[in-house]
């Protein structure tokens, strides 16, 4: 059994690696996120993207310039391997999303076998 403490420190260094990847767009820091068949969604309705090979690539086509962006959050929640984290992402255009991912750790909590993410954008008013 996985300690709580433990599972959380793992999801901390894996954000701070997300983030770094993010920034860089290094196929080796992307890489280095996810377990050989891992499965990535970017919404949880799209298409599933199976294996960190089809991961780096879908990254790298749909990357963002490095220095166009800020993200803050923070841990929402953890279930043993998986983690909940909420998130925002602001774009130099003045976009602003909401993100909340869900994450599973691998065994070894270094590496993600699934990841999928929510994304609002803050500018698109529900309800109205």
């Amino acid at each position: 059994m996985i300690e709580r403490a433990e599972a959380d420190a793992a999801a901390r260094r894996w954000i701070a690696r997300y983030v770094t990847a993010w920034n860089s767009n290094d196929e080796a820091d992307i890489r280095s996120l996810f377990t050989d068949d891992a499965r990535y969604r970017y919404e949880p309705w799209s298409p599933l993207i199976e294996g960190s090979d089809a991961i780096v690539a879908s990254w790298l086509e749909r990357r963002d310039d490095p220095g166009t962006f800020t993200f803050e959050g923070d841990v929402a929640g953890i279930d043993g391997r998986t983690f909940f984290y909420s998130g925002v992402t602001r774009y130099d255009s003045g976009t602003v999303y909401s993100n909340l991912w869900v994450v599973a750790l691998a065994d070894g909590l270094e590496r993600a076998e699934s990841f999928t993410e929510w994304w609002m954008d803050q500018a698109e008013k529900s309800g109205d």
